[in-house]
């Protein structure tokens, strides 16, 4: 079975109802307010049946809704024979355990029906585990509001006294479980980050990588299999990617970059959630350089916008240069919304991913990062490193060259990004008649990456 068939099979869809409580700070899309939950609740699976939304300065302890509206949504949940109500918000543990006492349906709030999602669609090893680390993160604080069976324990005594002993024994136990489980999980977790740290941190040596990050569903998938030789699974659906996907991708001349398309962010996405996928991001941590795609054609773009730099800053993303691709502009029903755009973003690149419109631009702006700046230098290289001559023969615009008894000069018009791949591989040079390290520091005005120092010999320096 392929994956888009998996995609399309339901084996049983839950009849659900969206709750949204509108709070004075609550982002609000004007068009419709449960779209996002809406196309969450249809990636896990289930059935919206009905919508109810209420307006409040702030959420009551115990239900979170106030109590009218509480009562009019068991009843929209006996109209509809709703099995299931999703809250657009997280919920307490006693709020849960409160709504459905009064409603009789089960509820779940956003950070568990982003969970679900997640353990749905999880396919590798690191991916099953950070899933589970999260939902033990989100089940613990919990595991008290849950006991409402401790008469149970018992032999069905009525809660109360005399049933809190065997009840509280039970509920410890539970909670040294929980503990050891997710201990348990997080060594492996931890032995599978730590060879990942090194890969990606080697890869980042030896190649120029650009990370692909953005909303969910806002087409990165799309773009990565437009810019390399494909195979990243792209589908019209919320979190269709969870892992990462590395392909190169050729910028002409014998110039390339690692691409990576990893996990779309969203919003509120559960904080445990962002933590345990802490290796799914890595490639995104180190990258070089971040493009964030944008879909501008959905109203709530800037809102999108936001959530991304905002998690990219809490994932530690902080470092590298981040440069905006707004798609699927063919989408948009009048130009003049791209204008807006571009006043507010000039730098940004218009594209369509889905059309192949805007990527040969999209790759000579790739190129003129990776290059890191071309500059005409003058590059004194021994006549034995044929490699190093090779390279420059290859990968740079040489001008001139004047050949003597032992070495050669080119003058070159070079990036300097290709200067520390030729550090990298032991070049012994002279550029400008200096060091390599003086040079990048009096030409490209700027100090030299870990390569440099790590990679040529100190008597080079």
């Amino acid at each position: 079975m392929s994956q888009i068939q998996r995609e399309q099979l339901k084996v049983v869809a839950e009849r659900a109802i969206l709750v949204a409580v509108v709070l004075p700070d609550t982002y609000v899309d004007a068009q419709d307010r449960f779209a996002e939950l809406r196309a969450l609740t249809e990636t896990a699976g289930a059935t919206v049946v009905g919508e109810l939304v209420q307006k409040r300065r702030k959420p009551t302890v115990r239900t979170y809704l106030g109590k009218g509206k509480v009562l009019e949504l068991a009843g929209l949940a006996k109209m509809t024979e709703a099995t299931l109500i999703i809250f657009d918000c997280d919920l307490s543990p006693g709020q849960i355990r409160n709504l459905e006492e009064t409603v009789e349906c089960k509820i779940i709030d956003r950070s568990e029906l982003i969970l679900d999602i997640f353990a749905n669609r999880a396919s590798t090893l690191a991916a099953r585990l950070q899933v589970e680390i999260a939902q033990l993160e989100y089940t613990y604080p919990r595991l008290k509001a849950m006991w409402d069976h401790l008469g149970q324990v018992v032999g069905g005594a009525p809660i109360g006294i005399g049933t809190r002993g065997p009840g509280e024994q039970q509920l410890e136990i539970d909670r040294r479980l929980v503990q050891r489980r997710r201990r348990q999980l997080q060594r492996e977790l931890e032995g599978i980050q730590q060879r990942k740290t090194r890969e990606v941190q080697q890869r980042r040596l030896d190649h120029y990588t650009v990370g692909l990050v953005g909303y969910t569903n806002a087409g990165k998938s799309t773009l990565f299999n437009q810019l390399t030789a494909g195979g990243a699974f792209a589908h019209a659906k919320l979190f269709a990617t969870l892992g990462t996907r590395l392909e190169r991708c050729d910028l002409g001349g014998g110039n390339h970059v690692i691409l990576s398309d990893t996990v779309g962010f969203i919003r509120d996405l559960p904080h445990h959630l962002i933590a345990s996928f802490r290796s799914t991001l890595e490639e995104t941590v180190y990258a070089h350089l971040l493009v964030i795609v944008q879909d501008v054609s959905d109203p709530n773009a800037q809102m999108q916008l936001e959530v991304v730099n905002r998690t990219l800053d809490e994932i530690g993303a902080t470092e590298q240069p981040r440069i905006v691709v707004l798609n699927k502009m063919d989408l948009l029903e009048k130009p003049s919304d791209l204008l807006v755009w571009l006043n507010r973003l000039p730098e940004a690149i218009p594209i369509s991913a889905a059309k192949g419109e805007g990527i040969d631009q999209l790759r000579d702006w790739l190129s003129l990062h990776m290059l890191g700046g071309e500059k005409e230098v003058s590059i004194t290289i021994p006549l034995t490193d044929s490699r190093s001559i090779s390279f420059l023969e290859q990968r740079a615009k040489v001008l001139t060259r004047e050949y003597g008894s032992e070495e050669v000069i080119l003058q070159v018009l070079i990036g300097r990004r290709h200067i520390d791949q030729l550090l990298a591989q032991g070049a012994q040079m002279r550029i400008n008649g200096i060091s390599p390290l003086e040079a990048v520091k009096a030409i490209w005005n700027d100090d030299p990456e870990e390569i440099v120092a790590t990679r040529i010999p100190p008597h080079e320096r």
